[in-house]
Parts: structure tokens; sequence; C-alpha cells
């Protein structure tokens, strides 16, 4: 790729997939590229930085090995050289990570986004091993600190050395904690930090993260833009003002039924968010009742705003 990518922040989204039904393809349900193409064109249309397609939010997990390329592929087609896309790497190994960095690289990514070994609580060495041999590949990598999920914390202590490794970059840090944002720093004066959680990102912005791997921006692209730019900034007022509304909604990304909640939110915004793949089965009438609630909050907020700026 010909674009210049200095660093792994900004707001990059991690993209939701649609499908479509059919019978012959895994659940019944068959990826739809098309619409997949178009939906990483339009976040990035509407300011977003990048797009990062195999996150947990992309159900990597629930792809078949020849879907989770493709998926890559299509993200780095998509948005050509107008935007930056990191691709999710995470695997139960080392070798395996490695692996789909290498094809991520191939395909011409521009950074990867890498897990703690999934489906074992790693230890200390086995977790800078695994990162290790993801950045022997050569591409910027943001690690993914989710202690919720992996059960492996990625302490500010643990990131400060993960940070030695060439090619470590950033680190999306899902923990919730903002205090952590000024501790990393401290000890890993090199490591840009990322929001990873939804619900505290202004919080974090303001106390110095650099970027904002997002969720809800498959609903929202435009706003979660302007409220990164606002909080970069420092502009509190502002930026308060129009998250306040949106946290609600934002909270659905820190819960076990996020991906169900965040492409609820795009079919109520008039894109398609649709099914998604085993094990996640469908909201509670109660969640989807929440999750809709949360979103005519936003919603309205956001359609006042407009009002007002006309």
């Amino acid at each position: 790729m010909n674009k210049q990518v200095k660093g792994l922040g900004g707001v990059i989204v991690a993209t939701a997939l649609p499908y479509r039904e059919d019978a012959s393809a895994p659940a019944g349900l068959a990826v739809d590229y098309d619409r997949y193409t178009e939906h990483c064109r339009w976040v990035v249309d509407g300011g977003c930085r990048g797009v990062g397609p195999n996150g947990s939010l992309g159900e990597y997990s629930s792809l078949t090995d020849e879907e989770r390329r493709r998926v890559a592929r299509t993200a780095i087609e998509a948005v050509g050289d107008r935007a930056v896309v990191v691709v999710g790497v995470h695997a139960p190994g080392s070798h395996l990570a490695r692996h789909w960095a290498e094809l991520a690289a191939e395909d011409g990514a521009d950074g990867l986004l890498c897990l703690p070994p999934t489906m074992y609580r790693a230890s200390r060495a086995d977790v800078i091993a695994h990162f290790e041999a993801v950045a022997s590949v050569g591409l910027p990598v943001m690690v993914y600190n989710n202690p919720i999920d992996t059960k492996v914390d990625l302490t500010p202590d643990l990131l400060a050395e993960i940070a030695q490794i060439e090619n470590i970059v950033a680190v999306k840090e899902f923990s919730g904690d903002v205090r952590r944002v000024l501790e990393i720093q401290e000890k890993a004066p090199g490591l840009e930090v990322v929001a990873g959680a939804d619900d505290v990102t202004l919080e974090a912005l303001l106390m110095g993260a650099t970027g904002w791997f997002a969720g809800f921006p498959n609903v929202f692209p435009a706003e979660s833009a302007l409220l990164y730019e606002l909080g970069v900034a420092g502009r509190l007022e502002e930026a308060r003002d129009l998250y306040e509304p949106l946290v609600a909604a934002f909270r659905w990304d820190s819960r076990t039924e996020f991906v169900q909640a965040i492409k609820l939110g795009m079919d109520k915004v008039g894109r398609y968010g649709g099914p998604c793949r085993p094990p996640r089965g469908p909201l509670t009438g109660e969640q989807r009742a929440q999750v809709k609630a949360d979103m005519d909050r936003a919603i309205a907020a956001l359609a006042r705003k407009r009002r007002r700026a006309r």
C-alpha cells in the first residue's frame, strides 16, 4: 500500500460482519462480502481513520479459515489507500497467531491487533513469547488487553516489558480502568494507549489516549470521529455534551451481548446489522427492548444536535 502509516491511533472501527441466509453455509449464514465492503467504506467516509476486520466484534472465532482471510482481504481492498486496516490475528497459540499475521502482511494490512493466547490462561513468559512471534512478521502490532475474556491481564508493568519488543507500538486497553492510561504512559512511554471500551472512551482520551479501537462507530461513525477530535483537543464541554446521551448505548460494548447489541444498533439507524453466528444467539426480549431504548435516546439527541446546527 502506498499510504504512510504513523502509529495505530485515531478512530479504528472494529467492524461488524454481515451475513446472508444460505443453507449451505456454516449455521445457515454466509458472509455477505458485498455488504461488508460497503460498510467499511461507509465508516471511513464518516471520518474514521480505519477499520479492524477479524476482531471479536467481527466474529472471527465463528469463521472458517477461508472466510477469515477473505474478510481481511475484503477490508483491505475496500478502503485501499484511504484508510488503515488493522487485522485481528487472535489465536490459541503463537504459531497460529503468527500464521494469521503472515497472511495479513501478504494481503497488504497496515497493522495487527492481537490478544494474548486465547482459550488458555497464559503465563507472563507465554504472553511475551506470543507477542514476539507475531511482531517478528514485521507489521506494527497493537496488543489487546481484555482480561475479562482471556483471563490474562496486561498490567502496566507487563506492558512495559512487552513494549520492548520491536514492532509493538500500541495497546488496546479494555480493562475499563482509566487510571491505567497514565500509568502505562509512565512505564512504557513509547507505547500508544488506545481506548478499547466505548463507555470510557472520553475519560481515556482526556487522560492522554491517542486512539480508539471502537465498536459503536459501526453505528455512529461521524459522531464518533467528532467525539475523538474533541477529546484529544481537550474540549471537554463540547465532548461531554456529545458523549453523555450516547454512553448508555456505548455501555453495551462492554457486555457479553455486545455484538448483537451493536448489530441491532446498526439496524436502528438504517444500516444492516443482521444476525450472528453461534455461539452468539439472539438477544432476549428484555435485552432488545433495552438496546432499543438506549439507541432511541442516542438517536434523538443526535437529531436535536443536527437541528441546532442548521
